[in-house]
């Protein structure tokens, strides 16, 4: 992991000083320091992500970086000093935010209360092979600053922002950030994609189910859910006679299951009598190809016994006719053998075969 836990110091330091921060992949930090209004020391807490999935974070008490996921252990053979290294960084960031806050409450003439000084930043790397970054930061859950990396410049989010916007562009800490946005995160998501394919590349296809709800105003909301997919993108929607359509839709959050999997859901309201005229369309890297389901309705309790019912009936007679066959096959061998041992008596007899003609 090297230098993304420890990117964001010399810019934070210089903060410090100067004033006493197929799918897509991602790879995402996230930095939190909390002032309490009689707490001595800020709480800090620190977790990297690659594709939503936690691989390592920081305890604040032992200040050390630990291992959050299976894979991420198979960088010790390429590094034995990664968590070394890593602890450190992010140990020294958290005195960094320490000063950060004491800083930003001057900026805004505050005296007390309960203060948070945040940064998120990371990369991506887009199934067109495009590249993306950011670096951003928050003070008391409200944007701060952020980098804009196409230009080199800082955008502050209001006044007090300022401070700081002009004090970093004083610096070439814009230029250095980018590239190793641009470079350095992008080596480290791919060497990380490489220890952990087995579960961040995999194709987990959705499992897709279309119900339906009554509604008070003689209308009927449909309800598409798709559950148990990876990645997490995935298209949705709905068509009216195969044509997308987006009046009276509605979806739900995309949220993670705890084996790492997503679900979702989007619904539709419609008159009762088009309800054969909406399907759900789901499209996912898990699919070969885009899933169009409709509502089919579900076998009642009453149906289900009469379909039960014929079936038993069905087997029944199928047993009697299979048995009756049988004893009419048995009867004909049975008439054969008789028939055979009394022509052997007649020829031992020695009547010939007239008996027998005259028996039919």
């Amino acid at each position: 992991m090297g230098l993304p836990w420890g990117s964001i110091l010399l810019l934070a330091a210089s903060f410090l000083g100067g004033c006493l921060g197929s799918s897509s992949h991602s790879m995402r930090f996230f930095y939190t320091s909390v002032k309490e209004p009689g707490q001595e020391v800020p709480q800090f807490f620190a977790v990297a992500y690659v594709d939503d999935q936690p691989f390592a974070s920081y305890d604040a008490n032992t200040r050390r970086v630990l291992p959050k996921s299976s894979w991420i252990r198979k960088v010790d053979k390429d590094d034995p000093q990664y968590w070394d290294k890593n602890s450190q960084y992010v140990s020294d960031s958290e005195q960094v935010f320490r000063g950060n806050l004491v800083t930003a409450r001057k900026y805004y003439n505050q005296s007390g209360g309960l203060h948070t000084w945040q940064l998120m930043y990371g990369c991506e790397l887009r199934n067109d092979g495009s590249k993306g970054g950011h670096m951003q930061f928050a003070y008391d859950g409200k944007d701060y600053i952020s980098l804009d990396k196409e230009t080199l410049t800082w955008t502050a989010a209001d006044v007090p922002a300022q401070n700081t916007k002009r004090k970093w562009e004083r610096t070439t800490e814009a230029q250095r950030v980018k590239a190793y946005l641009e470079e350095e995160c992008i080596d480290w998501l791919e060497r990380y994609l490489g220890y952990g394919k087995e579960t961040l590349l995999r194709r987990d296809p959705p499992e897709v189910k279309v119900t339906l709800k009554a509604d008070d105003d003689n209308m009927e909301t449909l309800i598409c859910r798709a559950d148990g997919f990876y990645p997490k993108e995935i298209d949705i929607s709905w068509t009216k006679d195969g044509k997308n359509w987006m009046q009276d839709t509605f979806h739900g959050l995309l949220s993670p299951n705890s084996d790492g999997t997503y679900y979702t859901w989007w619904s539709i309201k419609i008159d009762p009598k088009d309800r054969e005229r909406y399907k759900c369309r789901v499209e996912h890297d898990g699919l070969e190809k885009p899933l169009d389901l409709a509502w089919e309705e579900s076998v009642s309790a009453s149906n289900l016994g009469l379909i039960i019912a014929c079936v038993v009936g069905a087997v029944l007679l199928v047993a009697v006719m299979i048995a009756g066959t049988a004893v009419y096959i048995k009867k004909r061998q049975d008439g054969y053998k008789a028939a055979s041992t009394s022509d052997q008596g007649s020829n031992s007899s020695g009547k010939g075969s007239a008996d027998a003609i005259q028996q039919a």
